[in-house]
């Protein structure tokens, strides 16, 4: 169930919306033209969401709350809840229609996006952040180099085997900057449902420098993970990109 409700009278107005997956039950409330107040409930199973959802609907309506028709909910900002992590009704509509795969929302597998430390961490970090004026082409730079105070190193294309094995070292600092270059540019999309142009092209050269990595250094054959990752960023660019530039044209 997908519902938004809107209580309008002389004194105020406000909007309640309401939406189920699986056993989840997500609440989202607050004055009209806000992000509002939201929170996630696990219930037994699919059916009891459902239950659960209709039960406050009704009681919404019967409050005096009326269907909300214009409302638009990728005009939503959405952050995870902490004690849940990565999940889907706290992700931009556009990010589930094309981030649909379960790795986007692992918390423990580090070749998932948000699976490792690094791209947990980046996506809380990012999260914290947030605000409209965001550069997210820089933030993997200011996070590694001003919070992290480690050396950012840019996907380079042209870098040969044996300088990419040395770089990398024991202390896996290449990897890191790709874990943390791939997060920020699924992260801002998970957030917002927007994709910064510059960020998208660091992120294909990151998978493919992981890519490298794999190959070179960790004795890995080639990641379904990372092609996943790169075949959904690339619909993603080629579709919902594609659309905003036409009509910015």
């Amino acid at each position: 169930m997908q519902k938004t409700l809107r209580f309008k009278d002389g004194y105020s107005d406000k909007f309640w919306r309401i939406e189920t997956w699986k056993g989840y039950v997500l609440t989202n409330w607050g004055k009209t033209k806000t992000n509002g107040c939201w929170q996630l409930t696990e219930l037994e199973d699919a059916q009891s969401a459902e239950k659960e959802a209709i039960k406050q609907v009704d009681s919404r309506t019967h409050s005096g709350y009326r269907e909300f028709k214009d409302f638009d909910p990728c005009a939503l900002v959405y952050k995870d809840i902490e004690d849940y992590g990565p999940h889907p009704l706290t992700s931009h509509p556009l990010f589930r229609e094309y981030f649909s795969d379960a790795m986007y929302y692992e918390c423990a597998n580090g070749e998932a996006p948000f699976g490792s430390d690094e791209g947990s961490d980046t996506l809380w970090i990012l999260q914290e952040n947030y605000k409209p004026s965001l550069d997210f082409a820089d933030f993997p730079r200011r996070l590694i180099e001003e919070a992290w105070e480690m050396e950012y190193l840019l996907p380079d294309p042209n870098i040969s085997d044996n300088e990419l094995k040395r770089r990398e070292g024991e202390n896996g600092i290449v990897l890191m900057n790709d874990q943390v270059i791939i997060a920020v540019t699924l992260g801002q999309i998970k957030i917002t449902g927007e994709s910064d142009k510059a960020l998208r092209e660091l992120a294909f050269r990151s998978l493919d420098r992981w890519e490298r990595l794999n190959g070179l250094i960790y004795n890995a054959d080639k990641s379904p993970y990372i092609a996943k990752m790169r075949a959904d960023l690339n619909r993603f660019e080629q579709e919902e990109c594609g659309k905003k530039n036409k009509a910015e044209n």
